[in-house]
């Protein structure tokens, strides 16, 4: 439409000039030309204008794109921000209980430590006053060790029994007369009593069975020489039989077979201040 308008007020200057002044044919085409290209300039300029506004409203659009995505990544941040600060303040205190715990732990373990401590101590200082109460009948089959933290004292069935028999001879009684004297002075220590055979079957032994039935009785006689007759207190004595089936040596000769036939004493402290510590 403005096209139009703009060659209609051309040509209307064309004819106000050519009624007033006659122009020469090559005047006249250069006037024709200087109003194409004054077209082609408005045309080309009103293009570009709208090529503009197009860029102008797409960089608003953009720009309005990138807000919200800014204002997304805010967020998110923001929310990144509170939980590594709440984590952080967990963990703060996660480390903090985590030391409490380990320093209650470290002040246990110290206690546990000097509770086995003085357990080695009294169960070495045992051994020796078994020892030293016990001399004189080490090369009658008598021994005193230990092991895992107890004091075990073995005699051979020898020492204390006829061949065969569960009842205790004089030998025997003198023994277990000196061990008494040192357990009674040693009231916190437990006492088992085990009763250990070799694997020759039983024959003729009237109401004993089998080697089952032998180490039983003979631990039960220990034991109830040791309360009975030496008074020492029932409720610290265990006792048990093993039979054949804790050898100290292979079954295969007399002198083997003589080991394995005997009377452990196995002597514990007791350990309740121990397994208090443990529970807690």
């Amino acid at each position: 439409m403005k096209h139009t308008f703009l060659g209609f007020a051309l040509i209307l200057l064309l004819s106000s000039v050519t009624s007033c002044v006659v122009l020469s044919p090559k005047k006249y085409k250069a006037l024709l030309a200087r109003a194409d290209s004054l077209d082609k300039g408005w045309l080309e300029s009103q293009y570009n204008g709208q090529t503009l506004e197009a860029t102008l409203a797409k960089l608003r659009k953009d720009t309005a794109s990138l807000h919200g995505q800014i204002a997304d990544l805010q967020g998110k941040y923001d929310d990144v921000d509170g939980k590594y600060a709440k984590l952080r303040s967990n963990s703060t205190n996660e480390i903090t209980k985590l030391s409490g715990d380990l320093k209650a732990r470290e002040k246990r373990l110290k206690e546990v430590e000097e509770i086995l401590r003085k357990r080695d101590e009294a169960t070495n200082q045992l051994k020796e006053k078994l020892q030293g109460a016990l001399l004189g009948f080490t090369k009658s089959g008598l021994s005193v060790d230990i092991k895992n933290g107890k004091v075990y004292v073995s005699l051979t069935d020898k020492l204390l029994f006829p061949s065969g028999s569960i009842i205790i001879d004089e030998k025997g009684k003198q023994a277990l007369a000196q061990l008494a004297g040192v357990l009674k002075q040693q009231p916190e220590i437990n006492i088992a009593v085990e009763g250990h055979t070799d694997s020759q079957k039983i024959n003729n032994l009237g109401q004993i069975k089998d080697n089952w039935d032998l180490s039983v009785l003979r631990s039960t006689s220990v034991v109830r020489f040791l309360t009975e007759v030496e008074k020492v207190e029932p409720v610290r004595m265990t006792a048990t039989g093993k039979g054949e089936y804790q050898p100290l040596a292979p079954n295969t000769s007399a002198e083997s077979r003589s080991k394995n036939r005997r009377i452990e004493i196995v002597l514990s402290p007791k350990l309740d201040e121990l397994y208090n510590l443990i529970k807690q």
